[in-house]
């Protein structure tokens, strides 16, 4: 708690203001509205409507969520509750190195597995069957879009999500359980139903910190999603999240007014999110760590 404090009061603040003062011209002449609620980008004419990208991000960020969260938890209720203590000495480490692997080798294993995967499977498969439902719909033939950045972006927050939910957990008392086995519940009735209840703003905090890792990833999203600046209505629709826009536009075309200070508006948008997730994240725990 106290580098957190340390880094709040000194080092955030001032990137956030640093991003607020380089972004002043495009809040001069655009209203906040405008800018999050405008569905129009053409930086030549000076619209600068960020909705396309916000609901990209989401798009990918929800499905990617919606993959992950289930998967953790039911490893880290395994991991914490029934592995053996060797078997889970080596599985940790290995989950550990899922972390530690650059965005851009999960990105390349995107393009050449998951986009081929979703075109080829999936695509046809849920076409089939669920196509009649909008959401399903395979306007996009490519295999680029929607759901191969969520599912790239779900193997990514497995070790976050998998590594702070078995911990809290495992900080679960022991007496707990033992009282729960004692009444004769099972190890599953006593894994849902009390370690579950006991540890779930732990577990919050652990999807919280997913959720802010999935919501600023670029290199793998920027990879796989497909890049159309659009809002996405299907899982297969392309999308254009905020930090890919950031990525493969700063730098270039900085003649056109008003460019330069959109990007960094967007850049703090995704700040404050991402921050407040993490802040949010980093209190549950620490609340947790000292109660």
């Amino acid at each position: 708690m106290r580098f957190l404090a340390i880094g709040l009061g000194t080092l955030v603040p001032i990137f956030i203001l640093v991003l607020f003062l380089r972004a002043r011209p495009i809040l001069a002449t655009n209203s906040i509205s405008t800018l999050l609620f405008s569905t129009t980008w053409r930086p030549s004419q000076g619209s600068f409507g960020f909705l396309p990208f916000i609901m990209g991000t989401l798009s990918v960020t929800i499905v990617a969520m919606v993959i992950a969260v289930p998967l953790s938890l039911l490893t880290a209720i395994y991991l914490a509750e029934y592995i053996q203590p060797g078997v889970r000495a080596f599985v940790m480490p290995l989950i550990d190195l899922l972390a530690g692997i650059p965005s851009v080798v999960y990105g390349i294993w995107g393009v050449l597995t998951v986009v081929p995967f979703i075109q080829k499977v999936a695509m046809p498969f849920i076409d089939r069957w669920l196509g009649f439902t909008p959401l399903f719909q395979a306007s996009n033939p490519t295999g680029y879009g929607v759901l191969a950045g969520g599912i790239v972006l779900a193997v990514m927050v497995f070790p976050i999500i998998i590594a702070v939910a078995e911990e809290v957990i495992r900080a679960v008392p022991m007496g707990l359980r033992e009282a729960s086995w004692s009444l004769g519940a099972s190890r599953w009735q006593t894994s849902r139903r009390i370690v579950l209840r006991r540890a779930f703003p732990g577990v919050i905090a652990a999807v919280m910190l997913g959720f802010s890792r999935a919501f600023g990833e670029t290199m793998a999203v920027l990879m796989v999603v497909g890049n159309i600046v659009q809002i996405p209505r299907s899982i297969f629709d392309a999308a254009y999240p905020l930090t890919a826009l950031i990525a493969n536009n700063y730098g270039e075309m900085m003649s056109i007014p008003l460019y330069d200070a959109a990007l960094l508006g967007a850049a703090l948008i995704l700040l404050l999110v991402i921050l407040t997730f993490n802040i949010g994240s980093r209190l549950v725990l620490a609340r947790i760590s000292y109660s």
